[in-house]
């Protein structure tokens, strides 16, 4: 399934097609050097955003839900990528404990939890759930729609090791945010690994980090396929906290991105109102994504109210990314899933009741698996740019594995364990 788009693409979308796919031996060999001095991130997904004059990534999320999306075609990639993560960790490790997120109850999230059990079971590993919900106080039994079931048991912590009644892991692999902060629970575990690490929790990273790092690398590889990186970024600028005393400076943001995307529509002859989104730099912020088209529209802007003590919640303005695809005429936004540095399959992420410029990660949102055909990585050489699933997929997985890359210079900066040399 080739995405239906709204727009021809005649234009960036497709001379960058085929720009990477004539570009493919360099890239690839790009990235083969980079992950041989960086360690990428244990899993991850990224949302694209493909305006047909740009294609870019909108948010990273490194401890991505909706595995139940990936498609049984797709698991044999998990299934190998997750090999390659756990040998270069712990190679030895038998009992791989989940730290799930607390909306338990959720049969969604539950089938998304079970998906992984079914991943790492077949790279060998005995797999169990752990809760920190302090509501899980014995082994709780869920029932899934499917028929299937899934078991959640309460965490035991000794002085130096987290584990389950009778259950000793050798790695931690948190599928939780972590979003009310790191408990101390998941604190000083010098004997065993815990994936993600706790700098990338929700209650620490930050989205313009992110972001920056992301558009230095954009830089060099747009060099590589001499192309200009603004195809492949999205611009931005981080507002620091934005209280009701710092909604001038974030006009002043705004304002100035504006007019840096109107200078780019007029450079390509983009005939589009430009936008920008505001939104919480820290992932575990109240404020929502706000479309922004005017200065203007701020002023409606409501932020949400601050606990008494607590500082208010720092802001990044995004350029907007148009999105113009389509499936069964609901606008749609392919999201990329990474195990390791590879990418192991994806989904549409639709929306009926949601515009081309507005967040369609909302309630009312539905799935619809990718086609990633074999691999992302089987690109189809000569075929018309825009024609081929398997083209389009692969440019998708390169822009993912960008972002992926993008997270691992980010958590290696971030690291208050990292060795510092004079």
């Amino acid at each position: 399934m080739v995405p239906h788009l709204i727009t021809a693409l005649k234009g960036p979308i497709n001379e960058l097609e085929q720009r990477v796919l004539d570009s493919m031996p360099a890239i690839e060999r790009w990235f083969r050097l980079e992950w041989m001095e960086h360690t990428p991130p244990f899993y991850c997904a990224v949302d694209i955003r493909n305006a047909g004059f740009k294609l870019a990534p909108v948010d990273t999320n490194l401890f991505p839900s909706g595995w139940n999306n990936l498609t049984p075609e797709m698991l044999p990639l998990a299934v190998q990528a997750a090999m390659a993560a756990i040998e270069k960790i712990c190679p030895e490790a038998r009992n791989l404990l989940v730290v799930p997120a607390g909306q338990t109850r959720s049969t969604f999230y539950l089938a998304n939890v079970l998906q992984l059990k079914r991943i790492f079971h077949q790279t060998g590993l005995n797999v169990r759930f752990g809760s920190l919900s302090p509501d899980i106080k014995e082994p709780t039994t869920y029932d899934l729609p499917t028929g299937e079931s899934i078991t959640i048991e309460p965490l035991i912590r000794s002085d130096r090791r987290l584990g389950l009644k009778d259950f000793d892991p050798c790695t931690i692999l948190l599928n939780n945010e972590l979003s009310a902060g790191v408990p101390g629970i998941l604190e000083e575990l010098h004997e065993q690994y815990l994936l993600p690490p706790l700098h990338a929790s929700a209650s620490v990273r930050r989205k313009s980090q992110h972001f920056q790092v992301y558009e230095e690398i954009c830089k060099r590889f747009a060099k590589l396929l001499g192309i200009d990186p603004w195809l492949i970024n999205p611009m931005f600028s981080s507002c620091g906290p934005v209280g009701s005393t710092g909604r001038e400076a974030l006009s002043a943001q705004v304002d100035a991105l504006l007019t840096k995307i109107r200078r780019k529509y007029k450079e390509y002859g983009i005939n589009e109102k430009p936008f920008v989104v505001v939104k919480a730099d820290g992932q575990a912020d109240g404020l929502g994504i706000v479309t922004v088209r005017d200065v203007k529209d701020l002023e409606s802007l409501s932020l949400p109210a601050v606990p008494e003590g607590l500082p208010p919640p720092e802001v990044i303005v995004q350029e907007g990314v148009l999105t113009n695809e389509r499936v069964n005429e609901a606008v749609a936004e392919p999201v990329v899933y990474l195990m390791d540095r590879y990418v192991v399959g994806g989904f549409y992420r639709i929306h009926a009741e949601r515009g081309v410029d507005e967040s369609l990660n909302t309630p009312g949102a539905s799935f619809v698996p990718l086609a990633f055909a074999n691999s992302g990585r089987l690109p189809q050489a000569g075929e018309r740019p825009g024609s081929s699933s398997p083209n389009r997929f692969y440019m998708y997985g390169v822009i993912g594995r960008l972002a992926l890359l993008a997270a691992s210079y980010e958590l290696e900066s971030t690291d208050p364990h990292a060795e510092v040399y004079d």
